[in-house]
């Protein structure tokens, strides 16, 4: 039996979640709606404010199946209630960042600056903390996006080894490289 499969999903108590035909969910919270297309061969079941996940056989697509739809539907019920968020730190003498009408608006030390549009769903604020370096957090309640467009701003600008500049994780840890020595 699937570990992660067989664990109940708690609802929290300001979530509805509707079980459509073909076993089309939606969850509906607080921050918003998400529905997913579970795949027919699974059942779904909504028992004392917990979406329990069961599946019809032991095979290997079924086992994989079972796991795969428990943590998305948990991921849903997470997301509309509490959101989710991931930082990053941009690092560079001159790279900085700012938001104008919605669009990220980056200068990461290219002779032009790079303007990223979020998408539907995704909110961008830059702050600036402890004096030097800039913060950016990317907020919404699809998990999978949020982290899709957190990983398509580092990738503006993935930190170097040698100085540590350009974007990163706020809780990414860069390993540093000793630099050429100079010859006598």
């Amino acid at each position: 039996m699937s570990r992660v499969g067989k664990l109940p999903i708690p609802i929290k108590a300001n979530v509805q979640v509707e079980i459509g035909s073909n076993n089309n969910v939606q969850v509906k919270g607080p921050k918003g709606t998400l529905s997913l297309q579970v795949d027919p061969d699974l059942s779904l079941a909504v028992e004392d404010g917990t979406i329990v996940v069961t599946r019809p056989t032991d095979q290997k697509r079924h086992r994989a199946m079972h796991g795969l739809y428990r943590s998305l539907l948990d991921n849903m019920v997470i997301g509309v209630a509490d959101g989710y968020k991931k930082e990053l730190e941009v690092i560079g003498v001159g790279f900085r960042a700012g938001v104008e009408n919605g669009v990220l608006e980056l200068a990461l030390g290219f002779s032009h600056p790079i303007y990223f549009l979020p998408p539907d769903g995704i909110s961008i604020t830059v702050d600036a903390k402890r004096g030097k370096n800039t913060f950016i957090t990317i907020e919404g309640i699809d998990k999978q996006l949020v982290g899709q467009v957190a990983a398509k701003i580092r990738s503006l600008r993935p930190p170097e080894p040698y100085k540590g500049k350009g974007v990163r994780y706020s809780d990414e840890y860069v390993r540093r490289k000793a630099g050429k020595t100079a010859a006598r």
